[in-house]
């Protein structure tokens, strides 16, 4: 009886889990289709005109690109953090919401950009929206692991914490950029698609065991 029920118990936990993980992968899902919503001409143009009014959504293209790659780059953080998940709460569950609460933002933040985004407002929000995301899902992870909640490994741990604070440097960096120049402000994101974390990583993993080494076996007695 008692087996049983345990069984039954675990079955019930690995329901609720899929359940979150197939809401979580639903929002990213719509979260990035609605990205080219954003984007559109109207009918009824010559072939001329078609080329002026793509070139006229160009900041539009622009903002849905880096929303894109920046969304893409969120949901597999997120994925491979699920796939360590090994045990949930309710707080886990509601920073989780939280999470997703910044994800589905980010549209709508594109959208300000793409109309907007030679105005200091436009880039402020936008980088703000990012940089929440980040640091709400940097939140997710340390607290998961504390808790033990997760089987992350110390380097994966090390490498999501210097990633985390790149990326969200980068987008807070970002906003004074945007008082001064809003138009050029934008272009320091690119620097994003130069990730040093994994070297930082290895780099850090590897003093941490010439450490260990030089101080002994005893060290920590």
């Amino acid at each position: 009886m008692a087996v049983a029920h345990a069984a039954k118990e675990r079955t019930e936990n690995e329901i609720e889990f899929g359940r979150i993980v197939a809401f979580s992968d639903g929002v990213f899902s719509i979260a990035i289709t609605l990205l080219v919503l954003n984007i559109g001409i109207r009918k009824g143009l010559t072939e001329g005109q078609i080329d002026d009014a793509l070139w006229d959504q160009r900041d539009l293209f622009f903002a849905y690109a880096i929303s894109f790659a920046v969304i893409g780059r969120f949901w597999l953080v997120h994925h491979r953090f699920f796939s360590e998940v090994k045990a949930f709460d309710g707080r886990l569950i509601a920073l989780n919401l939280v999470y997703l609460g910044s994800i589905v933002l980010i549209p709508f933040s594109s959208e300000l950009l793409g109309e907007y985004g030679g105005t200091t407002t436009a880039v402020v929000f936008y980088s703000v929206n990012l940089a929440a995301v980040v640091l709400i899902g940097l939140l997710l992870h340390v607290d998961a692991r504390r808790r033990g909640l997760t089987k992350i490994d110390d380097r994966t741990h090390r490498e999501t914490q210097i990633r985390s604070t790149y990326i969200a440097g980068i987008f807070l960096l970002s906003v004074p950029v945007a008082y001064v120049a809003p138009d050029a402000a934008p272009y320091l994101w690119l620097v994003l698609f130069v990730d040093p974390s994994s070297r930082l990583a290895r780099r850090g993993s590897a003093a941490d065991e010439e450490g260990d080494r030089i101080a002994g076996p005893g060290a920590g007695d």
